[in-house]
């Protein structure tokens, strides 16, 4: 049997549910296609902390304690691993270069996994999440290459990354388009709260603004803005966004609640795994705005959020990045980029919401099942299970 190791970020970002389903994604997927499957993390011990935030060892910290949690909850406590400075779990620390060297693949997910211990296995694929902010870090010396040198293989979910009109530097690089994988199994959820749009997300991000060749490229701030009156133009739909937003921000958050929209604390709703798809699963459509690197770079980027939206059979409306290039967008998926378009999209949902949740469910089973899009990636960087 083949082994592959999936590095990213669980220990690194507590309590974000969404995040860990993205390199569980990618190990579940694996494990279906016929792989012994490993997630794989590193830690710093300067980023471990208590539960008060407080500098903490790795044993005692909140990051091992939520990676643990994460991996009973997900199933795969025997197959994650995080090691921190010359410490680890899951497995004791002087096998973790041999878990490496017996990978047939690395699945690097931004880049993650650094240092010599990401040469060991024998092929290796870059997965970049962040569309923009890769490749203007890397030309402006941000980041350091080699986060990206040395791999096999480059994928990204910025379905377009390397066309004309898309204005994401390559770096030199051939960027390979790769959606977001799910494993879509499961039936959809029944019916939740009806009228109910809502989505999951971070008012600022954890990047800042980037500026490159003239240009200043902004946050999904900048763009929810933009729409921040949409619950008056279509009264009788609550809007609720599961939303970490700094006190600081609280000019936005006041105009965001004055014109509407319901908004809860992620923590409560979706920091844990289980919990996160439970929110997803009982909410009636997605409604989201994107970064506005990703909207203006026409990067063709899509979430894997709102991915998990449409296995559930959940009607999405969210803001063109450019991914009807890819994607079909009118039934299940809309796309809006102007306030117009998005009022005429919950519109559209609410005018046939079954023709739209089917839509939304089969396009998942069609586009998103993790069978073909890792088998197609398999493919590309030339491992078999």
């Amino acid at each position: 049997m083949s082994v592959a190791v999936v590095a990213g970020p669980v220990a690194n970002k507590p309590r974000n549910g969404g995040n860990a389903w993205v390199p569980y994604a990618y190990v579940s997927g694996l494990r279906r296609l016929g792989f012994d499957a490993f997630l794989l993390e590193q830690l710093d011990t300067s980023t471990c902390i208590d539960a008060r935030g407080a500098p903490a060892r790795f044993r005692d910290s909140t990051n091992l304690a939520y990676f643990a949690e994460v991996a009973r909850c997900l199933g795969e406590p025997g197959h994650s691993v995080v090691i921190c400075g010359r410490d680890a779990w899951g497995v004791s620390p002087e096998t973790v270069p041999d878990v490496l060297a017996e990978a047939d693949l690395l699945f690097n997910i931004s880049g993650h996994l650094t240092g010599w211990l990401r040469d060991l296995p024998g092929r290796s694929a870059y997965i970049d999440l962040d569309p923009g902010y890769t490749q203007f870090w890397n030309t402006a010396g941000v980041v350091h290459g080699s986060r990206l040198d040395g791999h096999d293989v480059y994928f990204t979910v910025g379905q377009n990354v390397g066309q004309s009109e898309c204005a994401i530097p390559t770096c030199g690089l051939e960027w390979r388009p790769a959606l977001p994988p799910s494993t879509v199994e499961e039936p959809p959820e029944a019916l939740g709260d009806p009228g109910r749009f809502t989505t999951v997300g971070s008012w600022r991000g954890s990047f800042g603004r980037i500026e490159a060749g003239g240009t200043t490229y902004g946050l999904k701030a900048h763009e929810f803005r933009r729409f921040a009156g949409l619950p008056r133009d279509v009264p009788g739909v609550i809007f609720e966004v599961a939303l970490d937003i700094d006190p600081a921000d609280h000019k936005d958050r006041r105009a965001l609640e004055e014109n509407g929209w319901r908004l809860i604390d992620p923590l409560a709703v979706a920091g844990e795994p289980a919990a996160y798809r439970h929110y997803i699963r009982n909410s009636w459509a997605e409604f989201s705005a994107a970064q506005g690197i990703y909207v203006e770079t026409k990067s063709g980027w899509f979430s894997d959020r709102s991915v998990r939206y449409l296995a559930s059979g959940k009607p999405v409306l969210v803001q063109d990045t450019g991914f009807g290039r890819t994607l079909p967008v009118g039934e299940g998926l809309l796309a809006f980029r102007t306030l117009d378009e998005a009022a005429a999209g919950v519109r559209e949902i609410e005018r046939d919401y079954d023709g739209h949740a089917k839509a939304a469910r089969a396009l998942a089973e069609e586009y998103f099942d993790s069978d073909r899009i890792l088998g197609r990636m398999l493919e590309e960087v030339g491992v078999s299970p």
